[in-house]
Formats: structure tokens, sequence, C-alpha cells
């Protein structure tokens, strides 16, 4: 038994070395797919702003907040958060701020459909796992830790 598990991890070895260089790829097509989503979210809600204040108050029920905070926050929310993991600024900061967002999106708005709502179940999901891993090789996060190790010449 033994024996088949080591052919099994030797046959598997090269997919598994494929999968690790993908990561970075991978990390940022996510990072980019879900900052796109929230950012023309936020897009949508400053290009018409009188809309979006009568949407925070009569559609979405955001708990404890006053539509106009809410409106201002969760506008905010999606667009400052979402440029920053699209960049990979703060990655795992910016992925739990939009898990925020998404998740006061799924509560505090009842006209959701159950379409809808497995879009913003998938979004969460894919903030989660950025926000577990990080943003990633490819990020602004990952240039600017290598650029602080670098020994600096006064």
């Amino acid at each position: 038994m033994k024996t088949l598990i080591q052919r099994v991890e030797q046959l598997a070895s090269p997919l598994l070395h494929l999968a690790d260089g993908l990561r970075p790829l991978v990390l940022l097509f996510l990072r980019l797919w879900v900052a796109n989503v929230f950012f023309s979210s936020g897009l949508t809600k400053i290009a018409d702003w009188d809309t979006t204040l009568l949407l925070f108050t009569e559609e979405y029920h955001v708990p404890l907040l006053p539509p106009a905070v809410a409106a201002v926050m969760g506008t905010f929310g999606e667009l400052v958060f979402s440029s920053l993991l699209a960049i990979g600024l703060t990655g795992r900061f910016a992925a739990a701020g939009l898990f925020v967002v998404n998740l006061t999106a799924v509560i505090s708005y009842p006209g959701l459909t159950e379409t809808t709502r497995q879009f913003h179940y998938y979004w969460g999901m894919l903030l989660a796992v950025i926000a577990c891993s990080g943003p990633g090789l490819l990020s602004l996060d990952r240039l600017l830790s290598w650029w602080s190790r670098q020994p600096q010449d006064d």
C-alpha cells in the first residue's frame, strides 16, 4: 500500500509543481476579477448619488447605520478596498474589507434573488481565499516587502 501511495505522489509531483508556479497568476486573476465587480458597483453609486441615497433609504436596510452614512461607507468601501485589492496593497486588509461590504449587502438587501445571493457567496469565498492566503507574488505588498529588505546605500 505504501508503494502505491508513493507512486501516486511521484506521478502527481509535476502537476503540483505546475500548480505552485501558477499560484501568483491565479491570485492576481482572482484579485482583479473581484475588484472589478466591486469597483464597478461603486462607480454606479457615485454616478447618480441621489438614486444611491434613495436606494439606501428605501431598499437597503443596513443595520445600525443611518442611510446616508451607510451609502457613503458602502461606496467608499467598494471603491477604495477594490482599488487596493487590484494593486495588491494591503491585500489581506482590502479583501477583508470587501468581505464585510459583501456580507453587509447580503444582510441588508432583502430583494436579493437566490441567483444574486449565490454571486455574493461566490465573491465572499474568493475574498476569503485572498484574505487568508494574501495577495500573492504579483502584488505591491510583495514588492514593498522585497524593497524594504534590500540594503540601503547611504
